[in-house]
């Protein structure tokens, strides 16, 4: 087992891509901290995965929020007393809005949760992995955080943001054993949800990319990439954003 007697966070587990990848890392024997807004819903998969076998322990909370970003992470040095991999991977879309309809009220949610988020926790992982000597974090992206064509100005402008967070903490951590790999799903079957009702201009533009998607993935397909760059086979992949999208992107 690649994580037996590692210590695995990962945001935005209760279900879709998040409880795969929180299985996945079960499997390989990690122990794990899952959080989520959707509290009976983490609640179910934390339950799930102990009836399994695997050490887990759950805190929901929106992780927008400083203060409950970081009560996730301190939860996993107080349950298991280190932290190796963190997988920021909760995320909202926006609804396909240009920036022509976007209201501060989406862009500051989709923002908050999209990349403070992740920020936030990063920030309260990072003194923890240098304690112990290294560790790595995986965030997930999105095609959208590698081009302009693949969801609305929130979304798209939050995860280049994490394309950011990715390359200069990977660049500023690398001496201190700490790996940042970011994973770009194109269109995944995970059930997440729009946010509300589409742009109808903004959806017209996008269908011109979305027509030539070669085909959806599963959450496993992503969860399983997601444990090989945590893993020590991908030791000297760090600063890389990984897109994981069936050769999408490589057409454009």
């Amino acid at each position: 087992m690649m994580f037996k007697d590692k210590v695995v966070i990962v945001t935005g587990a209760a279900m879709g891509i998040g409880k795969a990848i929180a299985a996945a890392f079960a499997r390989e024997g990690a122990a794990l901290v899952l959080g989520d807004i959707v509290a009976d819903k983490l609640s179910a998969t934390v339950e799930e995965l102990k009836a399994g076998g695997t050490r887990v322990v759950g805190l929901a909370g929106d992780i927008s929020r400083v203060e409950d970003a970081n009560a996730l992470v301190d939860l996993a040095k107080n349950t298991y007393n280190r932290l190796d991999v963190l997988v920021n991977n909760a995320g909202i879309m926006d609804r396909f809005l240009p920036i022509g309809e976007i209201t501060d009220e989406v862009w500051n949610k989709v923002l908050g949760v999209n990349l403070n988020g992740p920020m936030y926790t990063m920030r309260r992982a990072i003194p923890q992995m240098i304690e112990q000597g290294g560790g790595v974090i995986i965030d997930i992206t999105s095609a959208a955080g590698l081009g302009g064509g693949f969801a609305g100005v929130a979304y798209t402008t939050s995860k280049h943001g994490v394309v950011g967070l990715v390359k200069n903490t990977a660049w500023m951590y690398a001496s201190k054993g700490i790996r940042v790999v970011g994973i770009a799903p194109g269109g995944v079957n995970s059930g997440i949800s729009l946010g509300g009702v589409p742009s109808e201009f903004g959806y017209a533009q996008l269908a011109k990319n979305l027509a030539t998607m070669p085909r959806s993935g599963e959450v496993d397909e992503l969860a399983n990439v997601v444990v090989f760059a945590a893993s020590e086979k991908a030791s000297f992949l760090n600063g890389a954003i990984i897109p994981v999208d069936g050769a999408w992107l490589a057409g454009g």
